[in-house]
Parts: structure tokens; C-alpha cells; sequence
């Protein structure tokens, strides 16, 4: 068992090539042991790799954040053998566009099983450990759909409407023991390679900051869990200062 006394852990569920990777990142530069997972663990090896490579430390863990089992399983190994988780980000997508016509309920529920059930069932784990602590940061990663629904994306908006809810909720019941719950509206063109590679044009809007950039959007989420507790933000905004509202 390692010695974790001194150690501040950030998990973050869905740590991608962009914004979960770079989150990870910026909280390891401020010298939190960035513990991070995907389904699948080879994934996250460059990550990991380059996180190491600048100095921090960090572990990937391949886990479904879906399966409540693995969900605890995960939580209690990094409590138990690594350190507090001292910040949460929840950061899974399942931005997937369809009919409403032709949507299937498999897929409905698999969008919503992804991006809003997971949601409870990491948050929930990881704020049981952090109330018997009476501290902790908890950030969910929204998204426009969370507001208002798009046409073609009924599913989506429902599951992130339904992360929306469960922030709100949770951030009403742990405020007041030290709990600082944040939603984070994420609006317009992240720069990854899917957008690069499927949307050309949208992507050349880079050279005038017309798409967000994920280390950008990593120092928000230092910035919120920095916050001092006499002003603490609930929902912060961010797109790029081109895109429509």
C-alpha cells in the first residue's frame, strides 16, 4: 500500500484525447496525481506517458463507468492505494446525432446510459468519500444540449438534460458540506481530430480562436475547483467568441 497522506487525487471519468486529457493534465502541473480511465486502458497510455514525461504522476484505469460495480471497485483502489480524490470531473460525451424518426431505443439508452447514468453512479461514489472529508470538487461537462434540445438530438439533449438536473441537485444537498458541485456548458467545435478530420470548414475557424481549445477549457476547470467557497460558481459558460448563441 502506498503512502498517500500527502497526496491529492483528480479522477477524471472519460479522459479523451482533448479535454478529459487535458484537464488531467493541468490539475497534475498543480501536482495532483491525475488518476484517469476509459474503457479501454491502452487508450490512455499516451497520456499517462505524457503526464510522466513533464514530471507528475498519473495511472489509467480501464473502467465502465456504467457498471456500478467497476465504478466502486475503481473508487476504492484509488482511495485505498493512491490518495483522496480531492476532484471529480465527469467528462463522457455520447454526442451522437439521429432522427427521432429513426432512433432506436437501444441506442437512446445506451446515449443516455453513457453521458447521464454513469454521471450518477461515479459522482455518487466519489462523494460518499469526500463528505466523510468534508471537502471535494465535483465537475460534470455539459453541453448546449443540456439547455436547450437540437433537432436530431433527442437523445443527447435528454441525457445531458438529465446531467444538468443531477448537478443542480447535488450541488444543492453538498454545498453546504463543502462539496463544490460545477456544470460546465461546453459550447462550440472542441479542436480534436474528429473535428478536424469531419468538419473541414469548421475546423479552419482555428487560426481566428473560433473553436475551443481544450487547454483552454482545462484552466476553467482549475479555475472552478481554485474557487474560494464565499463565491463559488455553479455554471460556467465557455464558447469561443464567434459562435452563435
Amino acid at each position: 500500500m502506498s503512502d498517500n497522506n500527502d497526496k491529492k487525487v483528480v479522477l477524471v471519468i472519460g479522459a479523451g484525447d482533448a479535454t478529459g486529457g487535458a484537464i488531467a493534465k493541468r490539475f497534475a502541473r498543480e501536482g495532483y496525481v491525475a488518476c484517469v480511465t476509459r474503457r479501454s486502458a491502452e487508450k490512455l497510455q499516451p497520456l499517462v506517458d505524457s503526464i510522466r514525461a513533464e514530471g507528475g504522476e498519473a495511472h489509467g484505469f480501464a473502467s465502465d463507468a456504467r457498471k456500478e460495480e467497476e465504478v466502486a471497485e475503481l473508487v476504492e483502489q484509488i482511495e485505498r492505494d493512491i490518495g483522496p480524490i480531492e476532484a471529480f470531473v465527469f467528462n463522457i460525451g455520447a454526442n451522437v446525432p439521429c432522427s427521432i424518426l429513426d432512433e432506436t431505443a437501444r441506442k437512446y439508452f445506451k446515449i443516455w446510459e453513457m453521458a447521464c447514468f454513469a454521471a450518477f453512479l461515479s459522482a455518487q461514489a466519489v462523494a460518499r468519500r469526500m463528505v466523510t472529508r468534508g471537502r471535494g470538487t465535483i465537475l460534470f461537462t455539459g453541453a448546449t444540449a443540456g439547455l436547450r434540445g437540437a433537432s436530431h438530438f433527442a437523445a443527447f439533449a435528454g441525457a445531458k438534460h438529465g446531467v444538468r438536473a443531477l448537478a443542480q441537485s447535488m450541488a444543492r444537498e453538498l454545498g453546504p458540506r463543502n462539496i463544490h458541485v460545477a456544470h460546465v456548458v461546453v459550447d462550440g467545435a472542441i479542436d480534436t481530430a474528429f473535428i478536424r478530420d469531419t468538419f473541414p470548414d469548421m475546423y479552419a475557424r482555428k487560426d481566428q480562436d473560433g473553436i475551443l481549445n481544450p487547454e483552454h477549457i482545462a484552466d476553467n476547470y482549475w479555475f472552478l475547483h481554485s474557487q474560494p467557497r464565499d463565491a463559488w460558481t455553479f455554471e460556467l459558460d465557455l464558447r469561443p467568441w464567434m459562435e452563435k448563441w
